[in-house]
């Protein structure tokens, strides 16, 4: 029922009143100013940092010199560090004594950079490495690509000096009296012979680019005495194929060299009657 008689005068709500329940913006007044030591385990809507949070954190925590301008920039001291993640594994700062800065990914995990391209460069705009979706990842020099990776492996422009230099090795079956070398396998190959077979060589690198293996062919032990067919676009000294030796695990060693992306192939012989 309406209440009769003299409505009561508004009273203050101490802070010991106040013992569960939910209080909402409503229910305080635009004017009234709520201690922020009071504001301990309260969470808030999740919503982005914004100009006035900073400036308001700067003013009710004097040690917090983060600041942020009207244009949404935010500012940290030097030394003083971006942290994210439960165990501060994650550090963004800038040091004032070597002026350098610094993405740390200092926990166990990796440190993960994704996007759909990926570049690092200079301010002005000249690449260290570029890196594309599906594609290639470059590495430059002054500016230039100097390492390129490709489907195949890799292309190096410019002079390439190694400590230490090795090619691949691989050995060779035959099936049903065919075997292939696959030249995206190696530069090195061997095939002991089970069989007489004829050979053909696979995926040479593109004409314009020079390349060359070897083979090392080995009888089987019981010198059964098995022949090999080589390709047809393999040029021999003399247009002359070499005779195979058919004693018991004799090793004959061939090479074989191309530029015109195998359309012809160089055959020579590097030893025969090999131990």
């Amino acid at each position: 029922m309406p209440y009769i008689g003299n409505q009561p005068a508004p009273q203050n709500v101490g802070s010991d009143a106040i013992t569960d329940g939910s209080i909402v913006n409503a229910d305080i007044n635009a004017s009234a100013a709520i201690d922020i030591s009071k504001l301990n385990g309260v969470t808030a809507t999740a919503t982005e940092l914004n100009y006035n949070d900073i400036t308001t954190l700067g003013t009710v925590e004097a040690s917090k010199v983060v600041t942020a301008d009207a244009n949404g920039d935010v500012t940290f001291p030097d030394n003083d560090k971006a942290v994210f993640g439960t165990g501060s594994d994650f550090e963004i700062y800038h040091d004032g004594v070597t002026n350098n800065s610094y993405i740390a990914e200092t926990g166990i995990g990796d440190l993960v950079l994704q996007g759909t391209n990926i570049r690092l460069q200079t301010t002005s705009g000249d690449y260290y490495v570029r890196a594309y979706n599906g594609g290639a990842v470059n590495l430059y020099h002054n500016n230039a690509v100097k390492f390129e990776t490709t489907s195949v492996g890799a292309d190096v422009t410019g002079e390439l000096i190694a400590d230490s230099y090795n090619e691949t090795y691989a050995a060779v079956t035959s099936s049903s009296n065919a075997t292939t070398v696959n030249c995206e396998a190696g530069n090195a190959f061997s095939h002991t012979l089970t069989e007489n077979t004829t050979f053909t060589f696979s995926n040479p690198p593109a004409s314009g680019t020079a390349y060359s293996f070897s083979i090392e062919i080995i009888q089987d032990a019981s010198a059964s005495g098995y022949t090999v067919t080589w390709p047809s676009s393999v040029d021999w000294p003399s247009a002359t194929a070499p005779t195979l030796t058919a004693t018991a695990s004799a090793k004959d060693v061939f090479v074989f060299t191309t530029r015109d992306g195998g359309t012809n192939w160089y055959g020579f012989t590097a030893g025969q009657a090999l131990g």
